[in-house]
């Protein structure tokens, strides 16, 4: 499989999965222009595309969804709450480009195998994603306020993982958001700290878990290298060695990130 995260963080969110002839987009938040220069800047023509995997219906996740279906007559899957949330924004969409499935149901998309799982997140019906080939998987964790045991599980076990490491505490209780959002983004329904994401990342590794992608970081409430040296210094104090017993990196917010050959 290939795999490319190609903008990450409150901007915008798109990253792509392939595997054989299928080629997916697993959200696509940014217009339908921007999404097209991140393809072909990896060898890839929009024109390829076999459809688009939606997370939520939040705009960072779905600006660019409604004009790429309707551009390249690719299918958008998502569960029923999402696609009722999201469809008033999205324009018209061809009704066989409506794929909905059941949260927790495996589906096939051409050569790719698709589980979902839900996330806690203030929106409809989020999930993350598992994709696969049916030899290798990756998993997809972003937008939650908490990492379930259960959402843990899910992932363990996957060559990579895409996880959310949204905000440092304490910049986002410093900072200049009001009160009200601070404590949206630090609760149940909001985002992952460096924190969490750093003891989950021992967690997933001791799983398995091969290369980890940090997600979905606050523009305001966090950067990159502290991202980074977070997550790094947990595993250390788990005996874990970056490059050696695990690969990290940090999803980039406004281009192409390293694309993974998962084999």
């Amino acid at each position: 499989m290939k795999f490319c995260s190609l903008f990450s963080g409150s901007s915008g969110n798109c990253l792509f999965v392939s595997q054989g002839n299928t080629r997916l987009l697993v959200d696509a938040g940014l217009s339908g222009v921007r999404i097209e220069k991140a393809l072909c800047s990896i060898d890839e023509l929009p024109a390829g595309l076999t459809g688009i995997l939606v997370t939520h219906e939040h705009r960072d996740h779905t600006h660019g969804v409604g004009v790429l279906s309707r551009r390249y007559d690719l299918p958008i899957y998502a569960n029923p709450g999402t696609w009722d949330a999201m469809a008033p924004d999205l324009g018209k969409i061809a009704g066989h480009n409506v794929r909905l499935f059941n949260t927790g149901v495996p589906f096939d998309i051409g050569d790719l195998e698709i589980d979902s799982f839900p996330t806690s997140h203030d929106a409809k019906e989020p999930v993350s994603y598992g994709i696969g080939d049916g030899k290798h998987t990756l998993g997809i964790a972003t937008d939650t306020g908490i990492l379930t045991e259960a959402l843990a599980q899910f992932l363990y076990g996957r060559e990579l993982v895409v996880l959310e490491s949204n905000h440092d505490a304490g910049m986002l209780e410093t900072g200049p958001y009001p009160y009200p959002l601070k404590r949206r983004i630090a609760g149940e329904k909001g985002h992952l700290s460096n924190d969490v994401a750093g003891k989950a990342a021992c967690d997933l590794v001791q799983s398995g878990v091969k290369e980890i992608v940090l997600a979905h970081l606050s523009q305001e409430n966090n950067l990159p290298l502290l991202a980074y040296q977070t997550t790094e210094g947990r595993l250390k104090a788990e005996g874990i060695t970056v490059g050696q017993d695990v690969g990290l990196t940090v999803a980039k917010r406004h281009q192409c990130g390293h694309v993974y050959a998962i084999e």
